[in-house]
């Protein structure tokens, strides 16, 4: 019986486990199914190559350091919609035919992409053009996907931030400073939220909750009264100014991207208290950090189950996490499910109760 052939591609930000993930889909495949399972290089960038950009996985390629390192061996891409790709002259094209033929070129028995809601959007897409057959993994460190309680990437990045907040610490308490630490996920707080209360953050700031630059101060001179003279503060890079306005960042090569919120909420307390601020944007830190023990677990259990789905020839399904398990789910539901932080969430909940601003009239 001739041996199925399938396929893997990581699409969007990279992040911890992305490695983690793939080696665990190689080594079911092959263990298991005894399957030749190909990697894409550079996401769906690789697919329009030709001829198409990939390499056939072997045990030798995961025997080091590999389960450990960040980012995808693979390679991604996060630019162009492939059905509005930019071109050199400024317009864009459609370029999907070049991805659907490259993947029918490989000949392959099933395809699974591991991205965020983004990346699943335009491949399901894909997919339902070119009939192909694909499985999906959800990573995001902004653990916005939906119908998944966690995606790969996000505990990293959560722990990097923390591990941030725990080395402010310090330089806040010599100088009797406030720092600032500016951290992504986007449109949803739970980066934040989870690292401010781990790592015992004074003041949350997160794009579902209104905040203002005098409740901030409340905060601060309440704990002056306990002879506390210095904070931490962290905030997410999607919260807006106090008059609604998004802070961006423009580029050299013309894209504009959320950044700078922390320098805003600086320059404000500067200009309103005595406070001394100092402000620590992590960025891409909080993307290439080596994976935790616990998004190494999560990505080995996802692939090893999207393998599973795969082999039952159970298409256009997501992996997901719910009640400690691996579950699957139809792709069009993590995508339609943008998953923010709610007000009734237990950590909002928790914050308060440990005394941590994290805005007005809540």
């Amino acid at each position: 019986m001739k041996s199925k052939k399938i396929g893997i591609l990581t699409s969007g930000g990279d992040c911890g486990g992305l490695n983690a993930a793939i080696r665990s889909i190689f080594f079911r495949a092959k263990n298991k199914y005894n399957m030749d399972v190909f990697g894409i290089k550079d996401g769906t960038a690789g697919l329009m190559q030709r001829p198409v950009s990939a390499i056939q996985l072997n045990h030798k390629i995961f025997a080091g350091y590999l389960l450990r390192q960040g980012g995808t061996f693979l390679g991604s891409t996060n630019k162009g919609n492939p059905f509005k790709f930019p071109n050199k002259d400024g317009k864009s094209i459609d370029r999907s035919k070049e991805i659907i033929e490259g993947y029918h070129q490989m000949n392959l028995d099933g395809l699974i992409i591991i991205g965020g809601d983004g990346s699943m959007q335009i491949l399901q897409k894909l997919a339902k053009a070119g009939k192909m057959k694909i499985v999906a993994i959800p990573k995001t460190i902004d653990n916005d996907v939906g119908a998944t309680e966690s995606s790969i990437g996000f505990h990293t990045a959560v722990d990097v931030a923390t591990q941030a907040l725990d080395n402010l610490q310090s330089t806040a308490a010599s100088h009797r400073r406030s720092m600032i630490l500016e951290v992504m996920g986007r449109d949803a707080g739970h980066i934040a939220l989870n690292a401010g209360i781990a790592g015992g953050a004074d003041v949350i700031l997160i794009p579902e909750i209104k905040y203002s630059i005098d409740g901030i101060i409340r905060k601060l001179n309440s704990m002056k009264k306990h002879d506390i003279q210095h904070s931490l503060i962290v905030v997410a890079e999607a919260v807006k100014k106090e008059d609604g306005s998004t802070v961006l960042h423009k580029y050299m090569d013309g894209e504009q991207r959320l950044g700078g919120i922390g320098d805003y909420i600086s320059q404000e307390l500067m200009a309103k208290t005595d406070v001394e601020c100092r402000v620590t944007s992590l960025g891409h830190v909080q993307r290439g950090a080596p994976p935790t023990a616990s998004d190494r677990i999560l990505a080995s259990a996802f692939g090893v189950y999207a393998v599973d789905l795969l082999n039952q020839e159970k298409f256009d399904r997501m992996v997901a996490w719910k009640d400690r398990k691996v579950v699957d789910v139809p792709i069009e539901e993590g995508i339609k499910t943008y998953k923010n932080v709610e007000r009734k969430d237990s950590l909002v909940e928790t914050a308060l109760s440990l005394g941590i601003y994290i805005g007005d009239k809540i």
